[in-house]
């Protein structure tokens, strides 16, 4: 199934340190779902310490922040506790979710080919559909991205209950 800009999102349920985690149990919130390779590599940790780092300005628009890899609920509570971690960490050992986002995909590095997780990056709206997608995600400037498409959607989103309540002459 390839996901759609303005279309539901699949649901799902994976196991997380608080225990089983839906992602429709987030619904009237908006969605920072983020797909990440492995906990305490370089490039993974500073994405999830970036997420921390503006996680109250998620929060104050109204976004909860969650983040996905293979790792197991244990290396997460590690990684999590490390790192002073705010957000939900879902475990998809055997990449089922990360099928169904399509970001489950053969990667290659120093001429070895393997199959992984493309760092990825899905904003989703209180109603379940996708607002925005980053796919192969770079770090640098990816959170600012996130926050301004955050920012739009929600001046959008007032800017038509504005006008839906405007009263017609």
């Amino acid at each position: 199934m390839a996901l759609s800009i303005g279309k539901k999102v699949p649901d799902f349920t994976l196991p997380s340190a608080d225990g089983d985690i839906r992602l429709s149990d987030f619904r009237g919130k908006l969605v920072v779902l983020y797909f990440y390779p492995k906990d305490m590599t370089q490039t993974c940790t500073q994405q999830a310490c970036g997420f921390r780092d503006a996680y109250s300005e998620l929060t104050a628009h109204g976004a909860v922040v969650i983040g996905v890899s293979t790792d197991e609920v244990e290396r997460h509570i590690r990684f999590r506790d490390k790192y002073g971690l705010p957000f939900l960490l879902l475990s998809d050992p055997d990449h089922e979710v990360c099928e169904k986002y399509g970001v489950w995909q053969q990667k290659k590095m120093y001429g070895r080919e393997y199959m992984g997780i493309v760092r990825s990056t899905f904003l989703i709206d209180e109603e379940g559909r996708l607002i925005r997608e980053w796919r192969n995600v770079r770090l640098k400037g990816h959170i600012d991205a996130v926050l301004q498409a955050i920012r739009e959607y929600r001046e959008s989103t007032s800017t038509e209950q504005k006008s839906a309540a405007a009263p017609t002459v």
